[in-house]
């Protein structure tokens, strides 16, 4: 019995030598900010946003139906706006996947930049219209949520890729 308690003795000893409370407030400290900061790291659910109505721009140059139109400085997929649907919405029978990947594209009428979002829609056979593939903005594919050639549709119910649409996110500062 006098062995377990002089191990259990020195042993407590010990962490108590090497340890202090400011070190275990640091630790605290380090863990709340590695908390708050996982959100930001982790991909994000943009669906509710991305079926919210995304109002026309006034003097929107450009035709959503070409590869050249500004909001597609970072798309690569099938234009939704040629597949039954518009610039900022799912055709129907498809459904906008969980995660997107962003770009920053400058709006020639107003010389600004904004965030765009790509979000395909998944759910229907690839519609093989107007295939764009435009890489501007677009970083590794470490970085996935600026990448544009992952399979976004695996966050969605159905995996099969069918379009995309470019949603405005708002200005880039």
């Amino acid at each position: 019995m006098k062995f377990l308690d002089l191990l259990f003795e020195r042993s407590t000893r010990h962490v108590a030598d090497t340890t202090s409370r400011r070190k275990l407030l640091g630790r605290i400290g380090s863990l709340m900010v590695a908390g708050a900061a996982l959100p930001v790291l982790l991909p994000i659910d943009r669906t509710s946003k991305a079926l919210a109505a995304d109002k026309p721009m006034a003097g929107d140059p450009g035709d959503p139906n070409s590869c050249d139109y500004w909001r597609y400085c970072s798309v690569d997929g099938f234009l939704c706006s040629c597949c039954g649907g518009s610039v900022n919405s799912c055709p129907p029978g498809t459904e906008a996947s969980q995660v997107t990947w962003i770009g920053t594209c400058r709006n020639p009428a107003d010389g600004k930049d904004y965030i765009i979002s790509y979000n395909d829609c998944c759910g229907k056979h690839s519609c093989n219209q107007c295939a764009c593939t435009r890489n501007d903005s677009e970083e590794p594919a470490y970085r996935p949520f600026n990448n544009n050639d992952v399979n976004w549709c695996l966050a969605a119910k159905s995996h099969i890729y069918h379009c995309t649409v470019s949603i405005i996110r708002g200005v880039a500062v």
